[in-house]
């Protein structure tokens, strides 16, 4: 694949560990690992796209140079989450010796949190035995969900959240390389879709790089199937205000003409309930009955019928307030 058709969460990945953004703290650590070529198992928690991944595959690069990937194997958990892939392909790499001199391999599990309870429980024995030939990276969202035994023979590792001012920094320095006028109000409208997830403000990006070069927040939002907060707070505010079919069609708008779903509508209601003029306790009741909402459609409830009934609630509150 040429360069100029890379996907450039890969294209613009760092790779060193002086250039991973947003974890200051946890890399400074991890670059002492590297120098020592003393690496304990490791653990990397957090949410999704805030540099586990990228910090895994630079102290690859920092151990073993070049040749990083003879001795470096990856895999994705939550598509090969069984206890076989630990007792075959996981031990069968780890009892292996490492290529070139190097004085150990590295095995990283992503998604390690998807692993069913016996495969951890073999995972924990081969990380045991193998101990002298191979390190193991394990990274997933939550930690809670990797058993005792394998959190107690990993230095544990919980990425944060990416600051919004990380994201901006590395968005513009690619709207820089590749030539994008990118707005302002695109950035911010890049932020609040991400949510802190890098690897998605950077697909998002390059999304929207296909369709202009001068990039704002309506090309944002156009492609990254999400409602403008404006919208939204909108017909919030018109089921405040008593207006109900006016908040009714708003809502068809979003899921008929913009082609959202339902879920993705609801959630976007749930971050915008903090910053209506509201009292608080009408937030609490109101967030309460989103998260009641939010059940309904997981459990299969007609999500057209529910976001409704959501609109309908909230113009029942505001008719509370105003008598």
């Amino acid at each position: 694949m040429t360069e100029e058709h890379e996907v450039w969460v890969e294209k613009y990945r760092p790779e060193e560990l002086s250039d991973v953004v947003g974890q200051d703290s946890i890399i400074e650590r991890l670059k002492t690992f590297v120098e020592k070529e003393s690496l304990p198992h490791l653990l990397f928690s957090g949410p999704p796209g805030n540099g586990k991944t990228t910090s895994a595959l630079c102290i690859a690069r920092g151990l073993y140079g070049e040749d990083w990937r003879r001795n470096f194997l990856e895999l994705n958990a939550s598509d090969e989450r069984g206890i076989d892939t630990i007792r075959t392909r996981v031990k069968d790499y780890a009892r292996t010796r490492p290529v070139g001199g190097a004085p150990y391999k590295l095995i990283y599990l992503d998604e390690s949190d998807a692993l069913t309870s016996q495969a951890q429980h073999a995972l924990r024995r081969t990380m045991e035995m193998y101990s002298n030939t191979c390190r193991f990276i394990l990274a997933c969202n939550y930690s809670s969900k990797i058993i005792e035994p394998i959190q107690s023979r990993c230095a544990v590792f919980r990425f944060s959240r990416l600051a919004d001012e990380d994201i901006e920094e590395v968005l513009k320095g690619i709207a820089e390389n590749e030539d994008l006028d990118l707005k302002k109000d695109g950035i911010e409208a890049i932020i609040y879709v991400s949510e802190g997830d890098m690897r998605r403000a950077i697909n998002v990006l390059q999304a929207a790089s296909a369709i202009k070069q001068k990039i704002n927040e309506e090309v944002i939002y156009q492609v990254s199937a999400k409602a403008s907060p404006e919208e939204v707070s909108e017909m919030m505010e018109l089921a405040l205000d008593g207006d109900f079919e006016k908040a009714r069609k708003k809502l068809m708008n979003l899921l008929i003409d913009q082609g959202l779903a339902g879920d993705d509508v609801l959630q976007q209601m749930h971050k915008e309930v903090l910053d209506l003029d509201i009292d608080e306790p009408v937030k609490v009741k109101l967030i309460d009955r989103i998260g009641e909402f939010d059940f309904r459609m997981i459990e299969g409830a007609n999500e057209r019928i529910q976001l409704e009934a959501a609109l309908a609630h909230i113009s029942r509150l505001g008719n509370r307030m105003k008598s």
